[in-house]
Order: C-alpha cells, then sequence, then structure tokens
C-alpha cells in the first residue's frame, strides 16, 4: 500500500489500532479509566485523521473500496458523533463494572465498521463492514447492570440479536438475486448492468429483500420490531448510540445504492413511498401513549425513519442532500435528548416522563437541551428538524409527490403533540422533593455544543447542504 492510499485509509487505520490499543488495555488489571481515556484519545485522533483527509480519493482493495468525497465527508461526522457519543457516556454508570473496559472496545469495533460502511462499493466488502459494525451492539446491549426483578436487557439483547440475524439474511438473499442477475459484486457495474430490467420481478426483489438490512438500520416499518425494546431495555448510553450513529451508516449505503437506479424508476419510488408513509404513521402514533421516555424516542426513531425515506423518493441529488442532512441533524437531536436522560436518572434506571417534573429548576441548562431536542424532533424552527423537514419536503414535492408531502405534514401534527408533552414536563410541572441535578464540566461543554449545533445547523445551513451536494457530485452522482 502506498503512502498515498494509507492516508486515504488513515481514518480506518487510526480506529482499527486504536481498537487493538484498547484490547491490550481490557488484558490489564482495573483497566476502566485507562479505556475511557484511550476510548477519547481515539475519538479525538479519529476525528482529526477524517478532517485532514477531507480531500483524499482513492479506490482500494482491488476496486472493492472507494474513499471519495462522500465517504470523507461522512467520516467526519461519524468521528465527530464518536466524541459525543463518549460525552455523553459519561462513567457508564449502569455498565456492569466488570466490562467496562470492554465495552469501550465494542464501541470502538462498531465506529470502525461504520468508517468502513461508507467507503465500501463492493457487495463483499459491504457485508463485511456491516457485520463489523453490528456484531458489537448486540453484546453492548446485554452489559447493562442487573436489577432485581428486571432483566429487559437480556429481553432487548436477545430480540436485536434475533432480528439483526433475520435481516441479514433476507438481505443475503436479496443480494444472492442481484448477483445471479448482473454476474458481478461490484456495486456501479451491478447497478449498470440491473438498469435495462430494473422494474422486473426479479430486480425488484432483489433489491426489496436487499434494502432489509437497512431498513433494519434505520428502524423503518416493519423492520421496526426492535427498536423500542432495545432503547428501554440497553443502558441509556448504549440506546443513545444504537439511535444515532448506525442510522448514519444506513442512509449512506442507501445512497450509493438509490443513486445508481434511474430517475424514471416508478416501482423504487413507490416502494419507498409506502414504506415512509407507514414508518411515520406507526412510530406517531404509538409514540402517543409512551410514559417512558426511551420507549417514546424509540417510536420516534420510526417516525423519523420514514421522514428519511422521503428524499430517496425523489431518487434526485436533492433528495438524496437532504436525506443525508436530515441524518446528521437527527444525530445531534437525539443525542441532545439521551444526554438528558443519562444524567436525569445517574443510577440508570428508565425515566418516565413525570421523573421530568420541573427540570427547568432541578438544572436549566439539561432543561434547555431538552427542549431545543425535542423541538428539533417536531420539526420547530429555527432549529435543524425544521431545515431538515423543509428539504426533504422541497425535494419531494418537485418531483410531484404531493400526496406524500401532505401525509408528512399530518404526521408532523401529531408528533408536535407528544414532544409538547415532554416539554409541558420539564417546564410546567413542579420539582416536588426530586433533587437538583449535577452536572460535571464534559456534561456542561456537551450540552453547549449540541444547542449550538443545532441552532447553527437550522439557521445557518447552507455550507453544509453545499458540502453534502458536492461530495455527492463527486462520490455516488459520479460513479
Amino acid at each position: 500500500m502506498s503512502i498515498t492510499h494509507l492516508l486515504a485509509f488513515l481514518p480506518e487505520f487510526v480506529g482499527l489500532l486504536g481498537a487493538l490499543a484498547l484490547f491490550v488495555i481490557c488484558l490489564g488489571r482495573q483497566p476502566t479509566p485507562a479505556a475511557r481515556r484511550a476510548a477519547m484519545c481515539i475519538a479525538v485522533t479519529t476525528l482529526g485523521a477524517a478532517a485532514l483527509t477531507a480531500t483524499q480519493s482513492a479506490t482500494l482493495f482491488a476496486g472493492a473500496y472507494r474513499v471519495d468525497a462522500f465517504s470523507q465527508f461522512l467520516k467526519i461526522v461519524l468521528s465527530l458523533g464518536f466524541v459525543l457519543v463518549l460525552l455523553l457516556n459519561g462513567e457508564l454508570p449502569d455498565i456492569r463494572s466488570e466490562v467496562k473496559p470492554e465495552y469501550y472496545l465494542f464501541l470502538t469495533l462498531s465506529v470502525c465498521g461504520l468508517l468502513m460502511l461508507v467507503s465500501c462499493i463492493d457487495v463483499i466488502t459491504l457485508v463485511v463492514a456491516l457485520q463489523l459494525a453490528a456484531f458489537p451492539l448486540y453484546l453492548m446491549v446485554p452489559m447493562r447492570r442487573e436489577r432485581t426483578g428486571q432483566r429487559s436487557q437480556m429481553e432487548a439483547a436477545i430480540k436485536y440479536l434475533m432480528f439483526g440475524i433475520a435481516a441479514n439474511g433476507v438481505m443475503l438473499f436479496g443480494l444472492s438475486y442481484l448477483f445471479g442477475l448482473t454476474g458481478t459484486t461490484s456495486l456501479p457495474e451491478m447497478m449498470r448492468r440491473l438498469d435495462p430490467f430494473l422494474d422486473s420481478p426479479f430486480a425488484v426483489a432483489g433489491l426489496g429483500f436487499t434494502f432489509c438490512g437497512l431498513f433494519y438500520k434505520l428502524a423503518v416499518f416493519p423492520f421496526h420490531f426492535w427498536t423500542p425494546d432495545v432503547y428501554e431495555g440497553a443502558a441509556h448510553e448504549t440506546a443513545g448510540f444504537v439511535a444515532s450513529l448506525p442510522k448514519i451508516g444506513a442512509v449512506a449505503v442507501m445512497v450509493r445504492f438509490v443513486s445508481l437506479a434511474g430517475p424514471e424508476s416508478r416501482t423504487l419510488a413507490g416502494l419507498l413511498t409506502l414504506l415512509a408513509v407507514a414508518s411515520m404513521f406507526y412510530g406517531n402514533l404509538l409514540a402517543l401513549a409512551q410514559t417512558d421516555l426511551k420507549r417514546l424516542l424509540g417510536f420516534s426513531s420510526i417516525a423519523h425513519a420514514g421522514y428519511g425515506l422521503i428524499g430517496f423518493v425523489a431518487l434526485e441529488p436533492a433528495g438524496y442532500t437532504a436525506a443525508l442532512f436530515y441524518i446528521v441533524g437527527y444525530l445531534f437531536m437525539v443525542v441532545a435528548c439521551f444526554v438528558v436522560v443519562a444524567r436525569v436518572a445517574p443510577d440508570g434506571v428508565n425515566v418516565q416522563l413525570e421523573d421530568l417534573a420541573g427540570l427547568h429548576r432541578r438544572s436549566p441548562l439539561l432543561a434547555a437541551t431538552l427542549l431545543c431536542g425535542v423541538f428539533a424532533l417536531a420539526g420547530v424552527p429555527p432549529f435543524v428538524g425544521f431545515t431538515g423537514k423543509l428539504a426533504l419536503l422541497t425535494a419531494a414535492l418537485a418531483k410531484g409527490h404531493l400526496t406524500l408531502v401532505v401525509l408528512a405534514v399530518l404526521n408532523t401534527a401529531i408528533a408536535i403533540y407528544y414532544y409538547l408533552c415532554v416539554v409541558r414536563e420539564a417546564f410546567f410541572r413542579d420539582a416536588d422533593d426530586r433533587v437538583a441535578v449535577a452536572l460535571d464540566w464534559p456534561t456542561r461543554i456537551l450540552c453547549g455544543g449540541l444547542i449550538a449545533g443545532l441552532l447553527a445547523l437550522g439557521i445557518l445551513p447552507a455550507r453544509i447542504l453545499a458540502a453534502i451536494q458536492g461530495s455527492l457530485s463527486q462520490g455516488p452522482m459520479g460513479q
């Protein structure tokens, strides 16, 4: 491998070396503080490496791995998300003390898989990266500390694993269809050969089954069943990671697939429209009945997966740009909500809506972070959720999907109700005998950064949108 190729692979190389270092640390005695410091150093170094190699381009591993503007932009986002998640984790109070070092190891391995995933342009490397990103999560969920009469983490882990294996099996079955039709595992070449008969039953079945694995990651209906249970059963920090970074990787792979289909593919547009509408209605309607905050966020994530699919329905660069912008904004929205969940319940118990009572007095900074997070999720201006939804709906409307736009606006109105219920508990209920929430400096920095990010992406989105659009023209759209 030449120096140019090594430089192009630098973020992944740093992550893999960091995972190896964490493995060595896990072999020592009482390694938790060292593992935590090492994980943060790895995250910051990976972010620096991603920024340093932002302009790199190369094709590696016999054409199976492409480093381009698209992948490098997403690696910066994923590395930044890695830093945010580690700040969210804090001392990991709800993770069993004997496995905390391994928790950091698995977290780093999962991020490495996601960093690789956004550069994969071959079916084989794609599957390997997906599994590297997924399997550590299956082990992180049951690491939650057990309580008397509560072992929901085990049930959540089993559901997560079983649904994940099933989704992977269906995806591999679909990829076998596509390979049989085209005779190649290269994604660009596969889609070029598939284009003449893209509306044939075999091609539609192959693409539909292939998307199952990605829909599972995004929690799109009907691959959503694991979501509320895993959010509720996993530790707050684990749920925050599951809810954020893997979705960016899934959207990136979907862009690589869907962007290779022609804009005239009505069958694919119809399938994505149906799934988007079903996800939005299912997630929002069931969220109305939730009293557990993490379950509410779980059903909310199903609805937001539906919003994200609206960008793909357009089958054009403006839609893909909007979908990527929305998922980047969603990273800040969901981490903002989960940092509140993690700090309101320092002992790790699940947070009910009533536990937020008087939060504006108990911790004004946490209350402000929660307000910004849920308002962004609801699509209230000037936060990123409003700008992202506006971009999605504009792209869909430009292609004539008026009914889909109307249904999306209706779902936004439904969602506002349960988001306002969260705000009501935090700002308009008495604290009674609930104690104040003390925040350390890393949490204060995290909250300030999240609020600034939610506002900046909402008020000044032009630069990020231009960067995403440029990366698409030099990446998937330029293939």
